[in-house]
């Protein structure tokens, strides 16, 4: 699944820098030159994560991710703080504002996709690329293929989207109204029973291997994929 980057930075030829490394690691960037402008952007859309300069005009940056993480629909969104300053007392500012990491102008291309990576995997793992193996199911994002107990298992787009999360979030118990904001996206708006559909055809297509017996369905709550009971 590629993830969604929000680009909060005022300054134009770091924008387009930033959007390029961005792009050339297979994620879709989108920008914005300020508060206002990013708040606009994630209205349409929930980001999978934003990349935040501190002194933007207007709204700083620190200020903007405070008020992400008190708003419900945006408070677990990945944030990466950019900015020139340097000193340990501004670091810890722009992590207790909310954000994740902390990266300092200039950085080099590789270390700010490294961080991108490195927090993604933390707190949005279903958006990396990286092969997911439990309970006798191995998926790779990044040659959308599936294998259960060893054998081959064909998915449709939204049933592999469903299975990643799943795998990347075990023991949780979902509700359909969180599965549809985490697997097909807060802007999409379906029925809360096309879940239910998506879910019967996952277990259908695992069902041969016996792995469909991994998503248990929890009466009156949603669904949980548990390797136990």
């Amino acid at each position: 699944m590629t993830a969604n980057i929000l680009l909060v930075e005022d300054e134009p030829a770091i924008q387009e820098l930033l959007a390029f490394n961005v792009t050339q690691c297979g994620y879709r960037a989108i920008v914005a030159h300020d508060a206002a402008s990013a708040m606009t952007q994630i209205s349409r859309a929930l980001p999978d994560m934003i990349l935040l300069d501190w002194m933007l005009p207007g709204v700083s940056g620190v200020e903007l991710a405070r008020r992400l993480r008190a708003d419900r629909r945006t408070r677990d969104v990945p944030i990466i703080m950019l900015t020139a300053r340097t000193d340990e007392r501004d670091k810890v500012l722009g992590l207790e504002s909310g954000a994740d990491d902390y990266i300092t102008k200039p950085f080099s291309p590789r270390e700010l996709v490294a961080r991108i990576r490195a927090v993604l995997r933390r707190r949005a793992p279903q958006m990396s690329d990286e092969t997911v193996a439990i309970g006798g199911l191995e998926l790779s994002p990044a040659t959308h293929r599936v294998s259960a107990e060893g054998a081959a298992v064909e998915l449709g787009a939204t049933e592999f989207r469903l299975l990643h999360f799943f795998m990347t979030h075990t023991e949780r118990v979902y509700s359909r109204s969180q599965l549809l904001d985490q697997v097909w996206g807060d802007h999409v708006f379906v029925e809360e029973r096309t879940v239910d559909v998506h879910i019967r055809r996952l277990r259908q297509a695992l069902e041969p291997s016996g792995c469909d017996r991994l998503i248990q369905t929890v009466r009156g709550s949603g669904y949980r994929f548990s390797t136990s009971g």
